[in-house]
């Protein structure tokens, strides 16, 4: 399930992922939001709170969204090491400035993803 949260600032899609996340939930939930903040902005920063272990076809659609050039920042938090070494690991062919943030560090990925 994907949750959207809303008290982020206009450019910033930010998103909760809790349990088994489905391909028709990215497309509804973070695809609309994305589609929507970019309709009120060039660049879009995106914060994903991964609150499972396995996401499941959400990661998938995620990791396409992320080749967009529109994402300006992405801060993921999780506290799932495999999924931690998996975006460290592939930071580097995302066009986007991303760092990853454990569920103890969430408040300052906020504060980064919300920064100038």
């Amino acid at each position: 399930m994907i949750e959207i949260i809303p008290e982020l600032p206009d450019n910033v899609v930010g998103i909760v992922a809790k349990g088994r996340v489905t391909r028709e939930e990215c497309n509804g939930v973070l695809k609309d939001a994305m589609e929507d903040s970019l309709r009120r902005h060039d660049k879009v920063r995106l914060y994903y709170e991964i609150g499972s272990r396995f996401p499941g076809a959400g990661w998938d659609d995620l990791d396409i969204g992320l080749d967009l050039p529109q994402w300006e920042r992405v801060a993921v938090v999780t506290d799932t090491g495999w999924v931690r070494h998996t975006v460290n690991a592939l930071r580097f062919l995302i066009a986007s400035d991303i760092r990853v943030f454990t569920r103890f560090q969430a408040d300052e990925g906020r504060a980064w993803i919300t920064g100038p």
